[in-house]
């Protein structure tokens, strides 16, 4: 492919900034050999892509995406559109797991009797972490309470080949940002903040344990193909907006639906401006818009990170794939929508509460919180989580600590600081940006994800409302602190820490003076960050970090007490259909009973709560018991209530909704959940869908779903479908009897078969009602089969 004036001067600017880059040299090297993408087999494939789609101009997704397709020809040689309508099989080229996911996937994995992982894979212990006091205690005390679960995690990784990151080293996120991303790959997570790593120009996409098998197993990975939302960036972040106040701003824009089945492109000249860290805060929170991921261009701050951090190899495998015009978008490629945005005009925004898209610009905010009637009080400052943890937020924040100091304030609140990874902790440390934020009041926590996801033993506010403000990314109620009534505020981590000096929520750190106890006024500076330190990373304690790409060692017994309450193998669930079950219908679902009507908002955090109950992620019968605790029936309005109309004498009418769930499963009763819109948005926990099937569910009829829940509830084995008529969600309630009609059909190959469901009302009204469904070929497979897995394991005896 020719070079053109673009790809030249992105070429000669590249030069330019390596003779620049002395001060940031790296004080380490790594091993490369398993990072690097194979960008010449990408590109030749790309070319066998650009053939079947008639050499159209293509995005940087599609470039990113199409060069991992197993068979291209398979997937994109029928013609037609392809963005949100075709299924692409994919071979992504890395697999990380977080340690309270990871449990769950490995337990699948080993269910497939391979003896090594088909792809390089990681294992990051950053969840099971808890916040109490500070960082060296909580990290001793967390490492003794969950060291049967660390044992089984390090001994399945040694078995099967696999890097395993101990307790202490970090955040997934920010370790993948430093070890293992980059640009122009494929990559999936357990998590559903990996989009983070696309940062580096990458397509870095979050998934469940069973989506990650198939990867491990070296099973093409199913994607529809996502819409591509190309976002312009024009002008220039100044004074105290960050790049975590641009995604802020777009999340209000996009709403938490708006990025569903969706990649969001960034372009333009406001990219190269942005730092490489910078810019995986905004691809992190792509997630809480539904996003499928995030992605930018190759730039000279991608380029410069990666030298910084140990691979250089990688950035001259980069330059060379650049300069071949694989890392960015085709002059004259066409998005699905564009969003433009001038940078220049970005204030400092703050979302929430209680959810991620209620945007309001910090000059509104003093009002907005009159208007709500609320304290104006702020209860907690907490800084740091895999979205706002980089060298550059720390060093921005510790020039606002040196400002306070030196005017004499000290944090007026609880100031909370969670580096992202050992390696920041570290350079923190060395740099004197540690003991800054402590001489104003900031208690540093371990290297792990700690109250972002509920990791915080929190003794003060129980029961009361409150407000907090955090640099996180997702503020769902009760899903830091276990209170319903904590208010989280998202914010910049500089917003974040002006306002803990201020200790109110009317507090404008861009227009409004502090009063000293001199009586004088005290007004803070927009702080400036630096991206890379001078002196280069330091690894900090190198006995957390795995030896690179190590070798399977089959002999090793991968430990699993036969009396744990924290771990269970796993017990394959039977199909629908066929021999071994008692349904009567054929290839229809049997009879289902409703559970229950799930009204409003439906996370994942609502479908299985994190918290308290991390410590089950390994051992479904236990963690089960937390299904839906906190989602709201609609028949009442209360949470956790579900009716029971076929209770006995010895049972109640209503209990719990585990409970009743409990009580089907026990009458072998197959029942089925009607839900609301964007159902399952949030985390990537494949246990929102575990744990339904394991009390029974075989169906969930939707208003509409979140991308990951979606796929995880196909993976094992429940049909999600969609009404084709929002209305009709009322019409259905609980102890209703629903079949399936026309599921035959489908799952026969019969074109065009719709599924209607024939709905019993406990009153005996009989009326049918249309919906619509995602399900490829694959899914109905999986389906059939009782779950991928099932299916997976078929296809290898």
């Amino acid at each position: 492919m020719p070079l053109t004036a673009m790809h030249r001067s992105s070429l000669t600017a590249g030069l330019a900034l390596r003779r620049r880059l002395a001060t940031h040299a790296p004080s380490y090297e790594k091993d490369c050999s398993s990072i690097t993408p194979p960008y010449a087999r990408l590109i030749e494939k790309l070319e066998r892509v650009r053939e079947l789609l008639n050499n159209r101009p293509l995005t940087l997704a599609e470039k990113i995406l199409y060069s991992h397709l197993n068979d291209p020809e398979k997937s994109l040689s029928g013609g037609g559109k392809i963005r949100g309508e075709s299924y692409l099989q994919l071979s992504p080229q890395r697999v990380a797991m977080q340690d309270a996911s990871a449990q769950m996937a490995l337990l699948q994995f080993m269910s497939a009797g391979l003896s090594r992982c088909a792809v390089p894979t990681s294992i990051h212990c950053d969840h099971l972490i808890q916040a109490i006091d500070g960082a060296e205690s909580d990290l001793k005390r967390s490492i003794t309470s969950n060291q049967e679960v660390f044992d089984f995690l390090e001994s399945a990784a040694r078995k099967y080949g696999i890097e395993f990151w101990k307790p202490g080293s970090g955040i997934i996120h920010q370790i993948v940002l430093e070890n293992y991303a980059a640009p122009g790959m494929l990559m999936l997570g357990t998590d559903s903040h990996t989009p983070n790593a696309g940062g580096l120009g990458l397509l870095a996409i979050g998934v469940g344990g069973a989506d990650a098998v198939d990867a491990m197993t070296g099973t093409p990975w199913e994607l529809k193909a996502p819409q591509v939302v190309g976002i312009h960036l024009t002008g220039k972040l100044s004074g105290w907006a960050t790049p975590k106040d641009l995604i802020l701003y777009l999340a209000g824009k996009l709403t938490v639906r708006g990025g569903t089945g969706r990649i969001l492109e960034y372009f333009g000249p406001g990219v190269a401006s942005q730092s490489c860290t910078g810019l995986a805060t905004v691809a992190n929170m792509g997630a809480e818009v539904g996003a499928t991921t995030s992605t930018f261009p190759y730039s000279e701050n991608m380029r410069a990170y990666l030298n910084a951090t140990g691979r250089a190899p990688v950035a001259l495998a980069a330059d060379k794939a650049a300069s071949m015009g694989y890392l960015s978008a085709d002059e004259g490629a066409e998005y699905d929508e564009v969003i433009e945005i001038n940078l220049s005009e970005v204030e400092p925004t703050i979302n929430g509460p209680f959810t991620p898209d209620l945007a309001t610009p910090l000059s509104k905010f003093r009002s907005f919180v009159e208007e709500q009637g609320w304290k104006d009080e702020l209860s907690a400052g907490l800084i740091g989580s895999c979205t706002n943890s980089s060298y550059e937020d720390m060093t921005r924040v510790a020039e606002l600590a040196k400002q306070a100091k030196s005017a004499g304030l000290v944090a007026q609140v609880p100031f909370l600081c969670t580096p992202g990874s050992e390696q920041i902790r570290a350079t923190m440390e060395r740099d004197g940006v540690t003991s800054t934020l402590q001489d104003v009041g900031a208690v540093v926590l371990a290297n792990a994800c700690g109250p972002c996801i509920g990791q915080w033993k929190r003794d003060d506010m129980k029961g009361e409302e409150n407000a907090i403000l955090t640099s996180f990314n997702r503020n769902f109620k009760s899903r830091n602190d276990g209170n319903r009534l904590t208010m989280n505020f998202l914010a910049s981590p500089t917003i974040v820490t002006a306002m803990a000096f201020s200790g109110k929520l009317s507090f404008n750190p861009v227009t409004d003076a502090l009063t000293l106890p001199s009586g004088e006024q005290f007004r803070f500076s927009p702080p400036a960050g630096q991206d890379l330190p001078t002196e280069g990373f330091t690894q900090g304690k190198t006995d957390y970090y795995p030896s690179p790409t190590p070798e399977p060692q089959p002999e090793t017994e991968v430990i699993i007490r036969t009396d744990s309450q924290r771990l269970e193998l796993l017990e394959p669930f039977s199909s629908h259909f066929g021999k071994g079950n008692s349904n009567p219908r054929s290839l229809e679902l049997p009879p289902l009973k409703v559970l229950m009507r799930v009204r409003g908002k439906c996370t994942t955090d609502h479908i299985s709560a994190a918290g308290p109950w991390l410590k089950y992620k390994g051992h479904l019968t236990n963690i089960s018991e937390n299904l839906l605790i906190t989602a709201v029936n609609d028949e009442g309005g209360d949470v956790n209530v579900a009716f029971d109309h076929d209770h006995n004498a010895s049972e109640t009418e209503n209990d719990t909704i585990p409970a009743v769930a409990k009580r089907f499963k026990a009458r072998d009763q197959p029942w089925t959940l009607v839900v609301d819109d964007n159902y399952g948005e949030g985390s990537a926990r494949e246990h929102a869908a575990l744990q339904p099937r394991f009390y029974g569910c075989a169906m969930i009829v939707a208003r509409s779903f979140a991308r990951i829940h979606e796929t995880n509830l196909k993976k094992q084995g429940v049909l999600p479908l969609w009404f084709a008529d929002k209305a009709d969600y009322s019409r259905i309630g609980s102890g209703d009897m629903v079949e399936t009609i026309g599921l035959a059909d489908l799952i026969q190959g019969r074109e065009n078969a719709v599924v209607m469901l024939k709905v019993t009302k406990r009153t005996g009204e009989v009326f049918v009602i249309p919906t619509k469904h995602t399900m490829s070929e694959d899914q109905l497979k999986w389906f059939s089969a009782g779950s991928a897995l099932n299916f997976i394991r078929s296809q290898m005896s």
